[in-house]
């Protein structure tokens, strides 16, 4: 929802909407909610996937934060190997990356209460929105990371503890100089399968066709994968309608998923 859509929201129910911290200013001074900048990953020199999405939040969502995010949130900060065992309660665990305002992640939760969902985002509002959504139906088996996946994948994940990964129409980066930027490249690939446990799946789905082949290409390249299908695969049942892909498809684009396993016994 855009941040003028939020406000007069909030402004309808009687309330304001949180405003968006400056610049080098916590938006939760307390700890109680996401860092700004966990991991200081502004540090390295690496080029990022993603730009840090910290615009204001609406009452809810600062309220689902401040009162769940020392249960159910996690800052990326590189420090510590995370226990996805203590954390998810010993349930398989997937990794999502990027949720957006996260009614697709809540459904897919809702759908499989016997599976944890690790979902990582930089997206203040919803990060709010998914713990949210998690209270008010109940589902214990969601927990939010903030900060940079590559940084919990290297850092924070043991290898083969992950039950699945998903990447749902991440940014396309859809000008030639920005493509170093899209997230699924070998070097990712490479690094993500180490955290797959064997047969695991990895998913992912873009309205973007030249973003699709690039999937399609990185993908097949990685030899600890397969590819479930001779190319891309139709839709599953699991994965419901997002928001993105709604937009994509009234604007006429084709939505491309692609299935691969992890090999191993």
């Amino acid at each position: 929802m855009a941040a003028d859509a939020v406000e007069a929201v909030a402004v309808a129910d009687g309330r304001r909407a949180a405003p968006a911290p400056r610049r080098g200013e916590p938006m939760f001074p307390d700890g109680t909610g996401p860092a700004a900048d966990p991991a200081g990953s502004h540090h390295e020199r690496r080029i990022r996937s993603f730009q840090p999405r910290r615009s204001r939040v609406s009452p809810s969502q600062a309220d689902a934060l401040r009162r769940l995010w020392p249960t159910w949130g996690l800052d990326i900060d590189g420090l510590s190997r995370l226990d996805l065992d203590a954390f998810f309660g010993g349930l398989p665990v997937v990794l999502e990356i990027g949720f957006g305002m996260g009614e697709a992640t809540a459904q897919m939760a809702a759908a499989d209460p016997a599976t944890g969902i690790l979902a990582c985002d930089v997206h203040t509002p919803g990060q709010g929105n998914l713990l949210g959504l998690a209270d008010r139906n109940g589902l214990s088996n969601i927990r939010v990371a903030n900060g940079d996946a590559i940084i919990l994948l290297r850092e924070m994940l043991a290898p083969g503890s992950l039950a699945g990964l998903r990447v749902y129409f991440p940014d396309p980066w859809p000008k030639k100089r920005h493509h170093k930027r899209r997230l699924i490249q070998p070097e990712f690939v490479a690094l993500a399968t180490t955290r797959l446990a064997p047969g695991a799946l990895v998913h992912c789905a873009t309205d973007w066709e030249p973003y699709a082949e690039q999937m399609l290409e990185v993908l097949s390249a990685e030899p600890t994968l397969e590819n479930l299908y001779p190319g891309f695969a139709p839709r599953p049942d699991f994965r419901p309608l997002t928001k993105f892909e709604g937009q994509g498809l009234d604007k006429g684009h084709t939505v491309h998923d692609l299935l691969f396993r992890r090999r191993g016994a």
